[in-house]
């Protein structure tokens, strides 16, 4: 048994990979300001002992005594993230640096759960850890993609400075239970209007590329990673390498759900990535990790979710 820190732990991520670390027998801490958190998504776990659930924003310093700290504390939809951008850097840049301080005091190994945006608007496809990157620093995105490569410097830093025992992985675009209704994400917002029989909303043309990846194969490569030999510090790329258009993500949202929506069009907006779509390779050949589940087989668990939720 490990005792574990997961920040963000309300979150559509954290809260199924607290499920996960609470099913393989650990104790595990949710630590939320629940901005974006909902405790509702962890509510069926607060019977077990092994669980606590503390409310607190990762801006300000927190102490416990634990063996690993997963950082997952950050708006992640460009809705939340846009809403207060202030925030959202204070999230990235000053979460990190109290849990990279805890981590250093405690000596707990700590995985930096950062981002696909890291790499912008690429001008590599598909994108590998060793590209740098086409980010704008002053654009509406940037609180986020900055914010996330200033955590990554500083976890690089700590590690190279003070000997911590730090984790980076990249994540790509996640789909899957528990997602926020609006938080403004194409597999939310497409599935939420087909299942209204609303026009489902496409930004750009539509020719624009995303990889989607459900969250359980996350979640194994979050587990995969932490639990690795110590030394491989990444960063990783944890994505599903298949690309689609958001035009055949939409017509496969409107099959499946069997809806009434027709697709209209409106303007792209400012800054967002014409192609997104990970290489694996050093997760496969370092943690024998690729994504099992299909997005059609994914789309259909989500889609069953999102008629549960808006029933209710």
């Amino acid at each position: 048994m490990k005792k574990i820190l997961v920040t963000g732990g309300a979150g559509f991520i954290g809260s199924h990979l607290i499920e996960r670390l609470l099913n393989e027998g650990n104790e595990v801490i949710s630590l939320d300001n629940y901005f974006t958190g909902d405790k509702r998504n962890i509510v069926h776990l607060i019977k077990n002992p092994l669980f606590e659930i503390v409310r607190h924003d990762v801006t300000m310093p927190y102490f416990v005594e634990v063996d690993q700290i997963y950082n997952l504390a950050c708006p992640a939809s460009p809705i939340h993230y846009q809403y207060n951008p202030i925030k959202t850097v204070k999230t990235s840049v000053m979460g990190a640096i109290n849990m990279l301080g805890l981590a250093k005091r405690i000596r707990a190994t700590i995985l930096q759960a950062s981002t696909s945006e890291v790499y912008g608007d690429p001008k590599v496809h598909p994108q590998t850890e060793d590209y740098w990157g086409n980010v704008n620093p002053i654009g509406i995105r940037s609180c986020y993609d900055e914010g996330k490569r200033c955590a990554e410097t500083l976890f690089m830093d700590y590690h190279r400075q003070n000997k911590v025992d730090i984790k980076i992985i990249r994540i790509f675009n996640t789909y899957g239970s528990r997602m926020h209704p609006n938080d403004g994400r194409v597999v939310s917002n497409f599935i939420v209007q087909a299942l209204k029989n609303e026009n489902i909303t496409v930004y750009g043309d539509g020719n624009q590329t995303r990889s989607f990846q459900y969250v359980d194969d996350l979640v194994d490569g979050m587990l995969k990673m932490m639990n690795s030999e110590t030394g491989f510090i990444g960063p990783v790329n944890m994505g599903n390498p298949g690309e689609f258009t958001i035009n055949e993500l939409a017509e496969k949202v409107i099959k499946l759900t069997n809806s009434k929506s027709k697709i209209i069009y409106n303007k792209l907006p400012s800054d967002d990535p014409m192609q997104r779509k990970p290489d694996i390779s050093i997760a496969k050949n370092k943690l024998n990790w690729e994504p099992k589940i299909k997005l059609d087989e994914g789309l259909v668990k989500t889609i069953d979710y999102f008629k549960k939720l808006l029933e209710k």
